[in-house]
């Protein structure tokens, strides 16, 4: 099952165990049954922002990148940390 487009597709179910199959239950533990063509739809919504993910993951830390932008300024940062990791993974269009 897949929890996080279930979770963005019904986002009043707050307990979700792949025992349920077909529901997961609210927070008054009523069941909410799970269509298909709704979590297909929230992962697909959900893969178009898997870019920023991967990105996030990708970057040095903060810290690392101030003390880049100390050293060698912002334009040199832009080209040499920023724009490879934005070209790894490209938003989509």
């Amino acid at each position: 099952m897949d929890h996080f487009a279930v979770r963005k597709a019904y986002p009043s179910i707050v307990t979700l165990d792949d025992s349920f199959v077909n529901y997961g239950l609210d927070s008054d533990e009523n069941k909410v049954i799970i269509e298909q063509s709704k979590v297909d739809a929230a992962r697909v919504e959900l893969d178009k922002l898997k870019y920023q993910t991967e990105r996030a993951e990708e970057y040095p830390t903060w810290g690392s990148q101030l003390d880049y932008i100390y050293h060698n300024g912002i334009d040199k940062w832009k080209t040499d940390i920023v724009d490879p990791v934005k070209k790894k993974y490209p938003k989509p269009s």
